[in-house]
């Protein structure tokens, strides 16, 4: 069983082949998108041809807006960026095109609990209408691109409608694409102390439910803290391996596919990410997985 490993602390400077070396220098056989124009044909061209030759894959790319902000202009700007993005990720092969959605939260709502008006917490974004809104920016943004190659995915977020992997095949029946995959961000789902103390079952259930759609996964670690003067827990990513997230059960299920969704390390610094790739590439070999 195989699968691909990738993720940040490489920067892309314009030229194709110092990025895929870049990539297979530091341990990765998976990389992000990098964010060029799809105008640039030979950039493009250039990037497909160095990764192919490092046998990097790429991965994911990013479409990280409000794809449904308050503002009409912005939402509309937002939209055509996905679009934009999800057209550069087919061109370039890539699997997945990633979004987190985004909220309906803004600085005038009376909701004020979040000053997160990218993705944040809003009552709204998971009630019917909620729902709705996802299915609807889903479908927009690749009915505009039709791909052949790249799937379009949203987040996995704990206050959005993709919370659980239930709510999620919902998403994804209610959408009902085929160029619309699943994405699988485990630490993502843990959204009570349950979960956290039962994260294998959590992600063995989760692949049961999404497995055939998925196309890309995060990787990260997950820390709860809470006690006296403290019940009102809260849960700290750190990286792979400084947590409780049951890793040989997340590459086992990658791995299990059979299609080697690629698993993405984020949001660290790349000391962090060093740190996280040897814990993974150690629980894989421990698992038998290469």
């Amino acid at each position: 069983m195989t699968f691909r490993l990738g993720g940040y602390g490489i920067d892309y400077d314009g030229d194709p082949e110092a990025y895929a070396r870049a990539h297979v220098a530091f341990g990765y056989n998976a990389a992000y998108m990098p964010n060029i124009s799809l105008d640039s044909s030979d950039e493009i061209a250039g990037l497909i041809k160095a990764m192919a030759e490092a046998d990097v894959v790429i991965a994911e790319g990013g479409a990280w807006k409000n794809l449904i902000a308050h503002d009409e202009t912005v939402r509309q700007a937002n939209l055509d960026y996905a679009v934009h993005q999800l057209a550069l990720a087919d061109e370039l092969g890539a699997r997945a095109c990633v979004a987190f959605h985004g909220t309906v939260g803004h600085a005038g709502d009376a909701w004020q609990l979040s000053d997160n008006f990218d993705y944040g917490p809003h009552p709204d974004n998971q009630s019917a209408a909620g729902f709705q809104r996802a299915v609807d920016t889903a479908r927009y943004v690749i009915d505009a691109v039709k791909p052949k190659r790249s799937k379009f995915s949203l987040e996995m977020v704990p206050w959005l409608v993709t919370d659980t992997p239930e709510n999620y095949l919902k998403l994804l029946k209610a959408i009902d694409r085929p160029q619309f995959g699943a994405h699988i961000d485990a630490v993502n789902m843990v959204i009570t102390p349950r979960l956290y103390f039962n994260s294998g079952r959590m992600i063995r259930e989760a692949f049961a439910l999404l497995g055939p759609f998925v196309v890309s996964c995060h990787a990260k670690d997950i820390v709860l803290q809470g006690g006296p003067g403290t019940i009102s827990f809260h849960l700290d990513e750190v990286p792979p391996g400084e947590g409780n997230l049951d890793y040989a059960a997340y590459v086992t299920e990658i791995a299990k596919l059979g299609r080697e969704v690629p698993l993405m390390l984020e949001h660290f610094d790349v000391a962090g990410y060093r740190r996280g790739l040897a814990h993974i590439k150690a629980m894989a070999r421990g698992v038998g997985v290469s």
